[in-house]
């Protein structure tokens, strides 16, 4: 990409008072940099906001968040939804248990602790003891666990820890039965677990970055290395790099019977991938089993000599196929479970049995196969909605699941693979009444007739006048599915009458690769028409109205708030795009951005130059337009998606809106993307979304 002209000159922020919305903006300077796309000319003013560390970045940020916060203290009941939200929240969250050995490994919250606590116990009836309290790796919650790995003689715990919130990991080792540290310390790995193999354990990496560039600055040239326990990082062995392929990352795992290390060769987050092997026995080359990247594939268990894999070549709903490495070629490869109109999600050999969770209309569907790919029956599951599970080596002969939808809080099952039987574990304690509320799933038309499921959330007895304020969600990307899940922190939407809307959008996974594929690249319009329509059927339908119904998603999903907002600012009355890709001609010259390219396209490429810049939220911001009250959120640490598509994005809402809608940012700090994010992070950002919804729908909630 060319630049027609850079300004050189010192960039200062000017805190002069902008009257319209009856908010004082700071009104930030802006540059002459205008960039040069394929003859194309594109201003890009406030570019300077790119730079993360410099002190006007950092003033206009403190002057954002002090308006911010100003205009929520003014809200007279913020502190009582931030009681009753804490109230909500307080109630105790287990994880399933993992078997290690002759223990059992799970985590759990008491409910208020900032970071989940990790407990070991000898058998289902032991005593649970803390093996791991992330609570004690900060003071302010702000340090979060980040994967546990297990060696495979169950004597050392190796895990993962994010400060805050970023993507970036360091790796500590832990001796189990002495719950002491040793001296093994991983650093600069990002997108990566451990797989224990013998005495040590296989990672990837990343060089180090540049002081000061740490959450900025592009990931590239990933390399797979293995730790020996004991030995300091700088002696790892270096198993695998591509200095030809920058973008290349390589996932590493070992199978059960540490023969093989399967290696999983990606380069985008949606894109297909390889899949390459070594055999640990002989310790030969790495052999390209997989070398062209033509579908998804995911290494599920080995018989021997035999690697079960699920893939989606020759079957957009996925299908299960065992390759012989001795006889690899694809014609040789049998299917084991075939490619059905439901989407295959995931499968796990447990027990003897493959366990398949099917994705049913965006709801799970749990079938239990032979190892020979018998059908042999059905899991019986406690209604419709959301498991996930299922975890364990093909000798266990118990697992665990998770069932939860909207109104179920996370409830973890017993299942007996032998007898098919399935018993309540544990149960969560919400302090709600799930029956006072109802969950429908309805289809509704987009603008080209496509049937699109919206799943609905409310009070019973709900009266359709067309009154109800309304809350839509959806992400509508990258092959993710939006599946029923439950959430405390909603539930005071729903005491107060909220109705609680999910679209299913194409670009997700709920139908497999063909429906991603109908809202990726060229076709990404197609997931803005999804949105819209299902905001259309709210209002047809009386549940809500324009002046009632606010939108919400984050990241692929702030970039579908962001750019649906643009083209249809009249049909919402709130909008929250949550650290959302805003700058569709930039986001891949950040950390992980250039991965996304197969999900966007570049605006390198000239013909998907034309379609990015069509929809970019950041660059269809129009002047004089009435915009919906927006709040724009984001975070310091978030090196998933860069903060500066939040900074410009909302600088230049702020220049161009007109209306008495505010139009505001709020920046977290120690916080990145998402997750880790601690309990009162969590409790504070909701306290702040729903306060700003209320106020501008002129609604006071009964607290």
């Amino acid at each position: 990409m060319k630049k027609a002209f850079i300004s050189f000159l010192i960039i200062t922020i000017s805190f002069s008072i902008s009257f319209s919305q009856s908010l004082n903006y700071p009104k930030a300077k802006k540059v002459d940099q205008v960039d040069d796309y394929h003859g194309t000319k594109v201003a890009d003013p406030y570019r300077w906001l790119e730079d993360n560390n410099s002190d006007e970045t950092k003033a206009w940020i403190e002057a954002e968040n002090k308006i911010t916060q100003d205009y929520l203290s003014k809200i007279p009941y913020r502190e009582k939804l931030k009681k009753r939200l804490t109230e909500l929240w307080n109630y105790e969250k287990y994880s399933a248990p993992q078997k290690v050995g002759d223990y059992y490994v799970f985590s759990k919250n008491d409910g208020l602790q900032e970071q989940s606590v990790v407990y070991i116990q000898k058998g289902l009836n032991g005593k649970a003891e803390v093996l791991l309290d992330p609570n004690k790796l900060s003071n302010d919650g702000s340090v979060s666990l980040a994967g546990l790995f297990f060696s495979n003689d169950h004597k050392y715990l190796s895990y993962g820890i994010s400060k805050g919130g970023s993507d970036w990991r360091e790796f500590y080792v832990m001796d189990i039965a002495s719950k002491k540290l040793t001296d093994d310390v991983i650093k600069f790995s990002k997108f990566s677990g451990n797989a224990w193999y013998k005495d040590g354990f296989f990672y990837s990496r990343y060089a180090e970055p540049k002081i000061g560039e740490e959450l900025k600055q592009k990931n590239e040239f990933q390399k797979l290395y293995y730790h020996k326990l004991g030995t300091p990082q700088n002696e790892d062995k270096l198993i695998l790099e591509d200095n030809d392929n920058p973008k290349r990352g390589f996932g590493a795992e070992v199978t059960d019977d540490e023969k093989y290390l399967i290696i999983s060769v990606w380069e985008g987050s949606s894109s297909e991938n390889m899949i390459w092997y070594k055999n640990l026995e002989t310790n030969g080359n790495v052999i390209k089993l997989i070398d062209n990247p033509d579908a998804r594939y995911s290494f599920i268990d080995n018989f021997n000599d035999k690697l079960l894999i699920l893939t989606n070549y020759n079957a957009p709903n996925n299908r299960v196929v065992l390759i012989d490495l001795n006889n690899p070629q694809k014609s040789n490869w049998q299917t084991l479970i075939p490619e059905g109109k439901d989407v295959i999600q995931n499968i796990s050999h447990v027990g003897g049995k493959l366990i398949v969770t099917y994705l049913k209309d965006a709801t799970s569907k749990v079938t239990v196969f032979s190892e020979e790919g018998n059908y042999l029956y059905d899991i019986k599951l406690p209604g419709i909605g959301n498991v996930s599970g299922f975890g364990g080596k093909h000798s266990d002969q118990e697992t665990f699941y998770t069932f939860t939808s909207f109104t179920y809080p996370p409830t973890i099952y017993k299942y007996d693979v032998k007898n098919n039987k399935s018993t309540l574990f544990r149960e969560s304690k919400v302090k709600f009444r799930p029956k006072d509320y109802e969950t429908k799933q309805i289809f509704y038309e987009s603008k080209d007739g496509t049937k699109i499921p919206l799943f609905i959330v409310h009070k019973k007895g709900l009266k359709l006048n067309g009154e109800n304020p309304t809350l839509l969600y959806a992400y509508g990307g990258f092959n993710i599915s939006m599946q029923p899940n439950f959430s405390a922190g909603r539930i005071p939407l729903l005491e107060n009458g909220v109705v609680y809307a999910m679209a299913c959008l194409r670009g997700g996974g709920e139908y497999g690769e063909i429906w991603h594929q109908a809202g990726m690249l060229k076709n990404k319009q197609n997931v803005f028409d999804d949105f819209i329509a299902a905001a259309e059927y709210l209002i047809k339908n009386k549940y809500t109205n324009p002046n009632k119904l606010a939108i919400q998603g984050g990241s692929n999903g702030g970039l579908l708030i962001g750019a649906t907002i643009n083209q249809r600012p009249d049909l919402f009355k709130v909008a929250f795009p949550q650290v959302g890709v805003m700058d569709m001609l930039r986001f891949h010259k950040f950390t992980i951005g250039w991965a996304w390219v197969p999900e966007y396209g570049s605006s390198d490429n000239p013909e998907q130059f034309k379609f990015l810049y069509a929809y970019s939220p950041l660059h269809n911001i129009k002047e004089g337009v009435n915009y919906p009250a927006i709040m724009v959120t984001t975070a310091d640490h978030d090196d998933r998606v860069f903060p500066a598509h939040s900074f410009k994005y909302a600088a230049t809402l702020q220049e161009k809106a007109s209306g008495k809608n505010p139009i505001l940012i709020r920046i977290e700090t120690k916080v990145g993307h998402g997750a880790g994010t601690s309990t009162s992070k969590s409790i504070e950002l909701l306290t702040d979304l729903y306060s700003f919804m209320f106020y501008n729908m002129g609604i006071t909630p009964k607290l």
